[in-house]
């Protein structure tokens, strides 16, 4: 077993696909997916760090901003991306601590607010590809087109939905405070929904950006700067696949970073899903690590003890 594993928790680790996604349904989703890390954690006592997407907890914000406009002024997008930080790291913090507990695993657990520098020089700045927050119909689109200099993308019969840049992650802002929980025995929570993107002036200081990172490649470049082994994502499906929306999807058990290379190069992962899971896998191993898990909730205990899920690994 490794020394040093990031666990990335998809949306739909904490998300239910059921019900109306209530706090309760959510504390459920995530109580399952917790059990199954005290339960390994018991078995591999290995050092750990999550991180978990926000989607779509951060677009509900979005959408109580545009809701609320006219009594409450609404909140810059790294805003909201912190304040989802911090609401999903509580309920994963509260809920891992107890089931640590219940193994008799006495480990304290913390989240940590965390940012992640972008270069504002990104070309993604100029090409906003990212859909957030609710839908506008088009007069309502317009309008914040002209007051705010926002871009949109029209889904049919659906309405107009803001888009916004989707930078490359190039350095943990809290990269010593996580490493330093770690080292001291404190299980941490973080880069939360890919982090708040921030970009530095050239006095030193930063500031936050409108803009979303990809949680997956945010997660790598922690693994990366923190020299972890081993990173597992926790996604919808129990496998990657090759030829995903065909008749016959065919499941991926192992895979070199040379045979992702070529599927990555073929098209084989839709993007926006898979494809940045399996290019962030790449870079964290070409950097250094050991092996990179892929699966769903439901075979996470039996991905890392029995072989399940889809394991990439050096060529």
């Amino acid at each position: 077993m490794w020394n040093g594993v990031l666990l990335s928790l998809g949306g739909n680790a904490i998300i239910p696909s059921f019900g109306s996604g209530t706090f309760e349904q959510q504390l459920e989703v995530t109580r399952s997916t917790m059990k199954q890390v005290a339960e390994l954690l018991k078995r591999f006592p290995v050092k750990l760090v999550v991180t978990h997407g926000n989607g779509p907890i951060v677009g509900n914000i979005l959408i109580r901003n545009e809701a609320a406009r006219d009594s409450i002024p609404p909140m810059p997008l790294d805003v909201c991306g912190a304040d989802s930080q911090g609401g999903i790291g509580y309920m994963i913090q509260q809920v891992l601590a107890d089931e640590l507990k219940d193994n008799g695993i006495y480990r304290p657990v913390a989240s940590v607010v965390t940012q992640v520098v972008v270069d504002s020089n990104d070309s993604a700045f100029g090409n906003p590809t990212k859909p957030i927050g609710p839908y506008y119909p088009s007069e309502r689109a317009k309008v914040l087109a002209e007051e705010k200099g926002w871009t949109f993308v029209e889904e049919k019969d659906k309405g107009h939905r803001r888009t916004v840049p989707s930078p490359v992650p190039l350095e943990i802002v809290e990269k010593e405070v996580v490493e330093a929980l770690m080292g001291s025995g404190v299980l941490p929570i973080a880069v939360g929904g890919g982090g708040i993107p921030v970009v530095r002036e050239s006095n030193g200081r930063i500031r936050g950006v409108e803009a979303v990172i990809d949680k997956d490649r945010a997660s790598a470049l922690l693994a990366r700067e923190l020299g972890l082994d081993a990173m597992v994502a926790v996604t919808a499906v129990d496998y990657i696949y090759l030829d995903f929306n065909t008749p016959k999807p065919r499941p991926i058990r192992k895979m070199t970073t040379r045979e992702a290379k070529a599927y990555l190069a073929e098209g084989q992962f839709p993007p926006g899903s898979m494809e940045p899971k399996v290019d962030a896998a790449v870079q964290f191993i070409e950097s250094g690590g050991q092996e990179v898990v892929v699966t769903s909730p439901a075979l996470l205990t039996r991905a890392l003890t029995e072989g399940q899920g889809t394991h990439i690994v050096p060529a």
